[in-house]
């Protein structure tokens, strides 16, 4: 069995923009075959509202202005499918890897086995963590994860080819650690405002890992714990 080749980044403190790139520099590694996974771990440097594609928003200087009178800064990325906030006290996973050819793919499959991943994180804080969609939360899905119905995580994913034809999945995930929440939600209700949008997010349906445990890890304590889980996990799958 040849060796798995896989890389671990880690920025405590870094632009948005700047990880993107390095978010696509590790896709183009695991598409040329250089890697087959990779974690990448980060947290923002400068309070971001990241934008979605689509014509649905839009980056203007108007909205730039309103946002930086707040003290957010804007971004927009080239996918995902509703405004992010980024900031300190906000831990962001990006777990890319390739699908072993045997395996066909499967959304919901690919969602519960980065979720458990997810969920034996909190474990570590011997927290109980649900699976479920949260109304009223901001980019909500139905594989957030939950805190007495509270989101704590919100996750994406998508798929894409490597030289070959195998699929590479990207699954990523936003930790809410220490945040003020109303704070967190205001830039993306600014956002809905400004694009004419009903819908506004809820501060009172999210809540953050620091609520929840007498604990107070470091950042680099936090990133370490979410690659142990990340590692004990892949050694239950091989066991």
């Amino acid at each position: 069995m040849s060796k798995v080749k896989a890389k671990v980044l880690r920025f405590n403190q870094i632009s948005v923009e700047a990880v993107f790139e390095k978010e696509n520099e590790l896709i183009k590694q695991l598409q040329n075959g250089n890697l087959d996974q990779a974690l990448l771990l980060w947290q923002s440097d400068k309070p971001t509202l990241v934008l979605p594609s689509g014509n649905k928003w839009q980056k203007t200087e108007a909205l730039e202005t309103k946002l930086k009178k707040t003290g957010w800064q804007l971004y927009a990325r080239k996918t995902g499918g509703a405004p992010v906030p980024q900031c300190d006290g906000v831990i962001n996973v990006s777990y890319i890897y390739v699908l072993e050819e045997h395996i066909p793919y499967s959304i919901p499959n690919a969602y519960k086995d980065f979720c458990a991943i997810l969920s034996s994180f909190f474990e570590l804080f011997n927290i109980k963590v649900e699976t479920h969609a949260t109304p009223g939360s901001y980019c909500d899905g139905d594989y957030n994860l939950n805190i007495k119905s509270k989101k704590i995580v919100g996750t994406a994913q998508r798929v894409l080819l490597k030289k070959g034809g195998c699929k590479i999945v990207l699954a990523q995930a936003c930790i809410l650690v220490n945040v003020n929440v109303p704070t967190l939600v205001a830039p993306v209700n600014l956002c809905y405002e400004h694009h004419q949008q009903d819908d506004r997010a809820i501060a009172d349906v999210h809540t953050s890992l620091f609520e929840h445990t007498q604990e107070r890890p470091d950042i680099d304590e936090l990133f370490q714990r979410i690659f142990t889980s990340f590692i004990n996990h892949q050694k239950h799958k091989s066991s």
